[in-house]
């Protein structure tokens, strides 16, 4: 009896326990944190694609005032941002929070390296965030993808842009492309994005392949779809699908240009590496050497000179001895 009531106990307790955060701090901001729980999350296929490890929802108030705060880290900056282009809503204005980061009526969408951020209820300074950004754990700060830098910007829809990593998010932004012309198997990615048109809207695909070859076949393939409009550019395909205006997708596929960043590391020679400085600085070394040896010469001999004529006792110790053998 006593064993089953100090288990009661125990269990308890550890039910009235607070949930252990591993993001959320005690305080934020002006707020003070309650409840800790886990995120419902919706169509998982997409998250699971995009890296999630975990998401974490924590409740905070101030008097009267609460706050919503949802964080989620990814495997990587890549999925992050992922993440970010699709939750970020359709009415949101850009924020200096960080480099993603767009401010909401009443809250703000922001990442952080491989972490993705959403605040319901209060719009903090970027000094507001020091207590969360330096208590995150398991940081992945590896670069963001180059691909979203070849969408092209004049005409573009605000907050339009998806980033696909996989089938699941190919299904879910544009499902008129099948997965085997993207061919994900051999490392594709691609940035999706909306564009006005005077026609109305076209939808630009921009896909990432890892070599040129690659991306030539792949264009073949997403010429056959129906009325898709093709550009390849380097490992680059541009595609558009059934365009409102054919003169309009032409002139958006034309702004599509790849352009190659190629890093060379390479030795720059110096002044040591010519072989006519190393000859020079060799003679001007043994001028110094045979300058130092006349001097130091000519110092002890002058100082044995003055040392005979003026100290009268003064004796040579490294006078040299004779023998006068020519006496025997």
């Amino acid at each position: 009896m006593l064993r089953s009531l100090t288990f009661l106990l125990l269990a308890g307790e550890l039910l009235a326990a607070p949930v252990r955060t591993a993001v959320w701090p005690e305080q934020f901001g002006p707020f003070t944190r309650g409840a800790v729980s886990q995120v419902a999350l919706g169509d998982r296929a997409v998250w699971e694609e995009y890296g999630l490890a975990t998401a974490e929802q924590a409740v905070y108030a101030s008097g009267a005032r609460r706050l919503t705060a949802v964080a989620y880290r990814f495997k990587d900056p890549t999925g992050a941002m992922a993440a970010f282009q699709w939750q970020r809503p359709v009415d949101a204005t850009p924020s200096k929070l960080s480099q993603l980061a767009v401010e909401m009526p009443a809250g703000a969408l922001f990442t952080f390296h491989n972490y993705l951020f959403r605040l319901d209820g209060w719009k903090p300074d970027a000094a507001d965030l020091t207590p969360l950004l330096e208590g995150l754990t398991r940081l992945d700060q590896g670069p963001l993808p180059a691909l979203s830098g070849y969408l092209p910007t004049l005409d573009l829809i605000p907050n339009s842009e998806r980033y696909v990593l996989g089938p699941a998010s190919l299904a879910h932004f544009d499902p008129r492309v099948p997965p085997s012309a993207a061919a994900f198997h051999l490392g594709t990615e691609a940035q999706f994005g909306r564009f006005k048109g005077k026609g109305g809207e076209l939808g630009l695909a921009v896909f990432s392949f890892p070599t040129p070859n690659l991306a030539k076949e792949r264009a073949a393939e997403f010429s056959k779809l129906p009325e898709a409009m093709v550009k390849r550019t380097g490992p680059l395909v541009a595609v558009i699908l059934a365009p409102p205006d054919a003169d309009e997708a032409e002139r958006l596929l034309a702004k599509v240009q790849y352009q190659a960043a190629i890093t060379w590391t390479e030795r720059v020679p110096t002044q040591r590496d010519n072989i006519g400085n190393l000859i020079l600085n060799i003679f001007t070394l043994i001028g110094v050497l045979l300058a130092f040896c006349a001097a130091a010469g000519l110092a002890l001999g002058g100082f044995r000179v003055l040392a005979r004529r003026y100290f009268k006792n003064w004796s040579d110790e490294t006078a040299m001895i004779t023998l006068h053998l020519e006496d025997r």
